[in-house]
C-alpha cells in the first residue's frame, strides 16, 4: 500500500472543494500510485466541518477510512500550535470531529492552543500523531523540549521542504526522529493534484488507525522520494502562483 500521510483538500483556506473536485484529485492521486492517503486539512479551514460533511454524503467509509473511488483516504487535521509548530493527527473521523470542535476557540494565531493543552487533549484518542515540517524555518519543531518531540509518533519528511532545502532534508528528519526513537514518514504537503506522488510510504496493507500506528511504531515501512519530486512541486507552486496573480484565490 502506497500512502501519503500529509495533504489537503482545499486549494486554499479561501477556496472551497467540491465533491467533483476532490473526485478528481483523488483520480489524480491513484493515477501518480497512491493507494491511500491521510486528509490532513488545517483545522482553521472555514469549510473544515463542511469538508467531512462532503465525504459523509458522497463516500462510503469503512474501517477508519472513506473509500474514494478506491483510494482510501484517512481523516486527519493539521493543528498550529501556540508555541509555533505544526501538529498533523490522523484518526477515525468522529474523533478529528471531536478535536476540530474542541478547537474552535483556538482558531486565531494569537490564540492558538498550547502544544501541552494540544497533548492533553489527545491523551487516550486513537490517534496517530506525526511533527509536521519540523525543520521548516517558518514553523519549526526542533525549538520544542524534548518531551514533546518525544511524544510524536513520527516527524513528516515533507515535500516542499524536500523541493525547497533539498534531497538533504530527509536525512536530517531522519536523524531527528532516530534520536527520539520514533519514525519518520513522507509527506507531500500537497493542496494541488500536480503534487501527489512526490513522496510516498510503501506500507503493508492498512485499514485501521492502530495498524498504521503498529506499522509505523515497527518500522515496517520505506519511504520513496520520486525523481519527479521537484517537477511535481514546482508544477504546484506554478499553478497556485498563477491563480493568486488572476486574484482567484489568497494564498
Amino acid at each position: 500500500m502506497k500512502i501519503d500521510f500529509h495533504t489537503h483538500a482545499n486549494l486554499s483556506k479561501a477556496l472551497a472543494v467540491t465533491p467533483e473536485e476532490f473526485r478528481s484529485k483523488m483520480k489524480e492521486a491513484k493515477e501518480s500510485g497512491l493507494d491511500a492517503l491521510a486528509l490532513t486539512e488545517h483545522f482553521n479551514a472555514p469549510n473544515f466541518i463542511e469538508i467531512y460533511e462532503m465525504l459523509d454524503t458522497h463516500f462510503p467509509y469503512q474501517h477508519n477510512y472513506y473509500d474514494v473511488d478506491g483510494v482510501k483516504v484517512f481523516p486527519g487535521i493539521e493543528i498550529d500550535v501556540y508555541e509555533t509548530g505544526h501538529f498533523l493527527v490522523v484518526a477515525e473521523r468522529e474523533t478529528i470531529k471531536g478535536i476540530s470542535h474542541q478547537l474552535r476557540e483556538h482558531t486565531e494565531e494569537n490564540n492558538f492552543i498550547k502544544v501541552n493543552d494540544l497533548n492533553e487533549l489527545l491523551k487516550g484518542l486513537n490517534v496517530l500523531k506525526i511533527g509536521a515540517h519540523p525543520y521548516r524555518e517558518s514553523t519549526p519543531w526542533v525549538h520544542h523540549n524534548e518531551e514533546t518531540l518525544a511524544s510524536f509518533d513520527a516527524f513528516d519528511i515533507n515535500g516542499k521542504d524536500l523541493y525547497k532545502y533539498g534531497t538533504e532534508m530527509k536525512e536530517k528528519v531522519d536523524a531527528l526522529a532516530a534520536k527520539y526513537d520514533i519514525s519518520a514518514v513522507a509527506g507531500s504537503d500537497t493542496h494541488q493534484f500536480f503534487q501527489y506522488g512526490a513522496v510516498v510510504n510503501h506500507f503493508p496493507e492498512c485499514q485501521t488507525i492502530e495498524e498504521l500506528r503498529n506499522v509505523i511504531k515497527n518500522k515496517d515501512y520505506e519511504v520513496q522520494l520520486s525523481p519527479a519530486l521537484r517537477l511535481k512541486v514546482r508544477a504546484a507552486k506554478f499553478v497556485k502562483k498563477i491563480l493568486k496573480e488572476k486574484d482567484f484565490v489568497t494564498i
